[in-house]
């Protein structure tokens, strides 16, 4: 593991309301008592070497998904710390001075063997987790603390990489390689290297607390969503349209409930059922069920936890000599500080809110005809939003959902990689990639011109116990080129509900921009033409640009005409309903803009104020009053299962990422639209990918965006996009 991929890895994959904060104690056995209880010593070391165990077959080599187990992960990852902290020592302690190769250069080349173990391990978190994972998981957070607070505060190695950071030497560098120096030295000095010795001891304390109570976080979501599951009859599926209903019957069969409907709590089965359903009693069931996961006052209530997680955070920045937080977050990021984060989300909030204020007026006419309503509620919202589109478009989301078909969407999103990356993907079939679920299948990427081997693509795209909610992207193996050329092996995890044996699963308009976003964040892997590991890495508040970016494609005209067709006759989609789409394009941007900017808004003030005695319920609420927030939604992730923040710290006072690239996203559309060619500008499309795909983090984001534009991305494009009046001042 490279030692700037230690915390990363830790804060996102230990991989998006107590006046009080109190100790939360795990009851659970310790994971070797399980493990040694279920296997015997034999399958237990098998099982370690098969971890340990170097990739092999084609492709470079590939993780043995269909071989590995559970038995021999703690010891099997215990062993790859020791190996890995023997290689940090062997740096630490060279007699030569310190140079570039002697110490950056040889950092980047330890850690394999935990690389690879890291990479079953979180397919375990979150595709197939367990009660047996999530014990070991519990066991083995604090180990992982301890074994990164063992490099981060290693005297000698830091002095050796002050020692570089510092040197004449580094002025002859690329600027490549200067950047590397800078990621790693930050990696240190901005996480406790610089400290004296009994406040090194309390950092790596509060680590250490930190890791068990994220994991403990992320269990009790997880927990919730498994839960608490609505099962329907017959005769309560009014409004429903079938695909829905087809999909509920199948996860109803698949938990021993046959004959009846499930509606899981998950997103991807919550919205369409608030969207359709005439059952206003069940909506509102469903509904609380969802936005209670993490805040039922049980055992899996996660309010202690969170007080506790913000004290802890407070005090460990606070031993750095930051004021908050979110101060040290933003440090690094685009952003640079919480008030230029702040600034931009109150730049549109106003803006945002008065467009809930108009959608709730026309939903209330409609729901007062109809059904005689006095109010609008959160439960109703999507309801009569949905009513309100096809009164004003007359456009029916679920005619549109009969033409977007998963795998239809899967090839349009090669072909777009073709045309703007010269990528070609080939299904792998002859059983040579293994994977770790049925479900799961996997694509070479090559170069359409010269044929050239680039990498693996993996897709796990269907909802199942055990597997975590959302959608994300993550890679097995990344490129370099230091120690000869690596390929990538990326992956898109995506929680679509399976359709009906034999037929395709159509999916909405906006899992379809999820869709094409996951993707992005994959091209933005297999596009790296870094030299070094580290370079990979990514600043948070830009690395959703890219994948936010790729979203535009889905409406072209070439996906549109050549990929969008009815799942039962093959039509294309009519231009009629193309014309609608466009035309509400900004459509509900009150509802979807208020709910994600009231999360990051209440993220960015948890981690703003000192959080002595907080009370996470309570603070939410008052936050939200104080920012005026419509009764009528909710935070798009209220606190107790803000995993993004509070599962690990990959968004912690970092959820205005997405709005900030966003603000990129916008800008960047509108040069391609201005383009000669649009979205297909051969001109436009090669400075994207050389300027803002391959370079990874090898150049400053800002640096890299204004060699792509010419300019600073400017919020004007992004009120554009949302319909929302755009001022001088802006």
């Amino acid at each position: 593991m490279k030692p700037l991929f230690i915390k990363a890895f830790l804060v996102s994959s230990i991989l998006m309301g107590c006046s009080t904060a109190t100790q939360v104690t795990d009851v659970q056995p310790a994971a070797s008592t399980i493990t040694k209880a279920t296997a015997s010593d034999a399958a237990v070391k098998e099982s370690e070497a098969l971890l340990l165990a170097k990739w092999q077959g084609a492709f470079q080599g590939v993780p043995a998904f269909d071989q590995v187990t559970l038995a021999g992960l703690v010891p099997a990852m215990e062993t790859a710390m020791a190996t890995n902290l023997a290689e940090i020592d062997l740096i630490a302690n060279n007699p030569q001075a310190p140079t570039f190769e002697n110490t950056i250069v040889a950092m980047e080349k330890t850690g394999s063997d935990l690389d690879r173990i890291f990479t079953y391990y979180g397919i375990w978190r979150s595709n197939k987790s367990s009660s047996e994972f999530r014990t070991i998981g519990t066991e083995l957070a604090p180990k992982l603390s301890t074994f990164t607070s063992t490099i981060k505060q290693n005297k000698k190695l830091f002095n050796r990489i002050s020692a570089v950071y510092n040197s004449d030497e580094v002025k002859s560098l690329s600027p490549a390689k200067q950047r590397l120096v800078l990621l790693t030295y930050n990696s240190f000095s901005r996480d406790g290297a610089t400290l004296n010795d009994s406040d090194k001891e309390r950092y790596a304390q509060i680590n250490q607390r930190l890791a068990q109570l994220q994991t403990k976080f992320g269990n009790n979501v997880l927990a919730d969503e498994e839960s608490y599951v609505v099962y329907l009859t017959k005769a309560q599926l009014g409004g429903l349209p079938e695909s829905i209903v087809n999909v509920a019957a199948a996860a109803a069969t698949e938990r021993d409930h046959q004959g009846e409907y499930a509606i899981t709590n998950t997103r991807s089965s919550m919205d369409p059922f608030l969207t359709y359903s005439t059952e206003r009693a069940l909506r509102k069931q469903v509904w609380q069920n969802y936005y209670s996961r993490g805040d039922n006052g049980d055992e899996f209530d996660n309010n202690a936890i969170i007080a506790e997680i913000l004290q802890l955070r407070h005090e460990r920045v606070g031993l750095l000599g930051y004021k908050n937080y979110a101060s040290w977050r933003l440090e690094d990021r685009m952003a640079k500080s919480p008030e230029n984060a702040i600034a931009l989300m109150e730049s549109v909030w106003p803006a945002a809110i008065a467009r809930v204020d108009e959608e709730v007026t026309d939903m209330l006419a409609i729901g007062k005809k109809q059904d005689g309503i006095e109010q609008v509620q959160a439960w109703d919202y999507r309801f009569y939003a949905e009513k309100v589109r096809k009164d004003k478009y007359d456009l029916d989301s679920d005619e549109v959902k009969q033409y977007l078909q998963l795998n239809n969407l899967r090839e349009a999103m090669f072909y777009v990689a073709g045309r703007l990356f010269n990528f070609n993907f080939v299904e792998v079939t002859d059983g040579s990639v293994p994977v770790f679920h049925e479900d799961v299948r996997v694509w070479e990427v090559k170069d359409k011109t010269s044929g050239e081997h680039i990498g693996l693509w993996y897709l796990d795209p269907f909802a199942r116990k055990g597997k975590r909610s959302g959608a994300w992207a993550t890679t097995y193996r990344s490129h370099t080129t230091f120690g000869g050329k690596t390929n990538v092996l990326s992956s898109n995890n995506s929680n679509f509900s399976k359709g009906v044996a034999g037929q395709p699963t159509l999916i909405s308009w906006s899992d379809a921009e999820t869709y094409f976003h996951e993707f992005g964040h994959a091209l933005h892997f297999l596009a790296s033409k870094v030299e070094y590991p580290t370079l990979n890495s990514g600043v948070r508040d830009y690395t959703e640009f890219q994948s936010q970016l790729l979203e535009r494609w889905l409406s072209t005209d070439e996906v549109i005409d050549n990929y969008l067709v009815h799942y039962k006759t093959g039509k294309a989609m009519p231009k009629a309903l193309i014309a609608k789409i466009k035309q509400a394009a900004t459509f509900n941007q009150g509802f979807s803009t208020t709910e994600y900017l009231a999360s990051a808004l209440v993220d960015m003030k948890f981690h703003t104020v000192d959080p002595t005695g907080i009370d996470p319920d309570k603070f939410e609420r008052e936050t939200l009053a104080e920012l005026k927030m419509p009764k009528q939604i909710v935070m798009r992730h209220r606190s107790p299962q803000f995993g993004h923040i509070f599962s690990s710290e990959g968004y912690a006072s970092s959820y205005y990422g997405y709005m900030w690239a966003e603000v990129l996203t916008s800008d960047a559309a509108e040069a391609f639209a201005e383009a000669p060619g649009g979205f297909y500008d051969k001109d436009v499309a090669d400075k994207l990918v050389e300027h803002l795909f391959s370079v990874r983090n090898a150049v400053d984001p800002s640096e890299a965006y204004r060699a792509f534009r010419g300019r600073d991305a400017k919020v004007e494009a992004l009120m554009r996009d949302r319909g929302f009046p755009v001022k001088a001042e802006d």
